[in-house]
């Protein structure tokens, strides 16, 4: 895929933002739009049905964890990515970004190049998804990396990004014990800084919608899908 044929959406209510991340986009070859407001970013969601979503949390008439959770229920848009572009670095706006459904959280102010380097990297985890899909079925659970779905007992779920990758990468050697640098390094991505307590919440998110059967606790260690 093309850059000009990637499409971004770019949300944030300081102008400035706009102009400068969204110019340094653009002259990546980006394919860039922007809005000022969340209720404007699930209209412009809807319509253009952008690759990745970058989402400031504090703006007027919508704020954005309200916008991420209306864009996640959007079948359409399942795959898209959304990560926040905040100055709150605060885990309990981190937890609650990531409990709407974002993808990852880059917090400002940050260098545009190194902005720009990390939507590359988002961006080759949406590439690398597009050309590595296939099923992979474990006792109850089918698990559709195409179609980015689960289906447990004949019943089929959509989770959340971060949660299907999860969910994936520890079903993909079931027994295998993945440290939390493990999950961290193949899931968020090395360029990526979450909060401590990211992983427990994913876990905790999965194991409410699959069972707490299924994903086990090593502890001090990490974690195991049991079949």
């Amino acid at each position: 895929m093309k850059k000009k044929d990637i499409q971004i959406l770019l949300v944030d209510d300081e102008p400035d933002i706009l102009e400068i991340v969204g110019y340094n986009l653009s002259s990546e070859g980006y394919n860039v739009i922007t809005a000022d407001n969340g209720a404007d970013a699930v209209k412009l969601a809807k319509k253009n049905k952008p690759h990745l979503i970058i989402l400031d949390v504090m703006m007027p008439e919508m704020d954005g964890i309200e916008a991420c959770e209306q864009i996640r229920k959007i079948p359409d848009l399942e795959g898209t990515i959304i990560t926040f572009l905040t100055a709150r670095g605060e885990d309990y706006s981190q937890m609650a970004g990531f409990d709407a459904g974002a993808d990852d959280y880059i917090t400002k102010p940050i260098k545009p190049k190194v902005l720009v380097s990390k939507v590359k990297a988002l961006l080759r985890r949406y590439r690398d998804e597009e050309t590595s899909s296939s099923v992979v079925k474990l006792g109850d659970i089918t698990i559709n990396r195409e179609e980015y779905k689960i289906i447990q007992n004949g019943e089929e779920m959509s989770l959340p990004r971060k949660e299907f990758e999860l969910l994936s990468l520890l079903a993909s050697k079931p027994g295998k014990v993945f440290t939390r640098e493990d999950i961290l390094d193949n899931v968020w991505g090395n360029d990526i800084v979450v909060g401590g307590r990211t992983i427990d919440v994913h876990i905790r998110k999965l194991r409410e919608k699959i069972g707490d059967d299924r994903i086990k606790t090593i502890k001090g260690v990490g974690y195991k899908f049991v079949v």
